[in-house]
């Protein structure tokens, strides 16, 4: 998914660019609705999770790869504008120190990674949780694996489109789109597994840190029990 350089034309990545600036200025300016001093240290947690995650790449043919996104698990855990800028902190560290993903395709990185698959994500969990009702906080975590599954053809499909527009590559168009969406409906099964899982696991122990469950659930009281000599 990581575009390397030379991949789109020069309109296209200056365009990308761009988007990625006012998305990223837009989230700098909103994230502090999101962040306190107890979830600031989960987003620190979730960038590190990513960044790991995207390590695993999976050939795909057409000369691309795909891997794991981690957008709507960030978006869900601690919310979308914090999640955006996680994301593009993760996508600059890759870019400039391990190549993974061309400097001069950064802003198309950060557009599809950091702003299309989180905000799919995002917007997909808030539609599902609205339709399942909102008083029911066990579904945030599979809402949560649903709404990573969709992310992640959904960024694939944002690539393709971009190719079609701008594409420099000598790769024909439908074979691209036919390995891009569907190698990545495999990949956001496993997306899917992960994310459920670990929004669970939050879930399970500190549910008032998880961003997409406010409102639903509050943290577990202390307990206090007795000990028998």
């Amino acid at each position: 998914m990581h575009v390397p350089d030379g991949f789109f034309d020069a309109p296209t990545s200056v365009g990308t660019a761009v988007v990625a600036v006012a998305g990223v200025a837009v989230a700098l300016r909103r994230s502090s609705r999101e962040l306190d001093e107890r979830t600031a240290p989960l987003a620190g947690l979730v960038a590190v999770f990513i960044f790991a995650a995207q390590l695993l790449n999976f050939p795909v043919g057409a000369g691309t790869s795909g891997h794991l996104l981690g957008g709507a698990l960030a978006a869900i855990l601690v919310g979308p504008w914090t999640a955006t800028l996680c994301m593009t902190v993760v996508l600059t560290v890759q870019s400039l120190l391990f190549a993974d993903g061309g400097v001069t395709a950064l802003g198309t990185n950060i557009t599809l990674m950091a702003i299309v698959g989180v905000w799919v994500g995002w917007g997909v969990f808030v539609l599902l949780r609205r339709l399942a009702g909102p008083s029911r906080p066990a579904l945030v975590a599979p809402l949560a694996g649903v709404a990573a599954f969709v992310s992640v053809p959904a960024t694939a499909l944002a690539f393709t489109l971009l190719y079609a527009v701008g594409g420099r590559a000598d790769i024909p168009l439908d074979a691209l789109a036919t390995a891009m969406v569907g190698w990545h409906s495999l990949i956001g099964l496993g997306e899917a597994a992960i994310t459920t899982l670990a929004v669970g696991t939050v879930l399970a122990t500190r549910p008032d840190l998880v961003h997409g469950a406010r409102g639903l659930a509050s943290a577990r009281p202390l307990e206090i029990r007795a000990v028998n000599a």
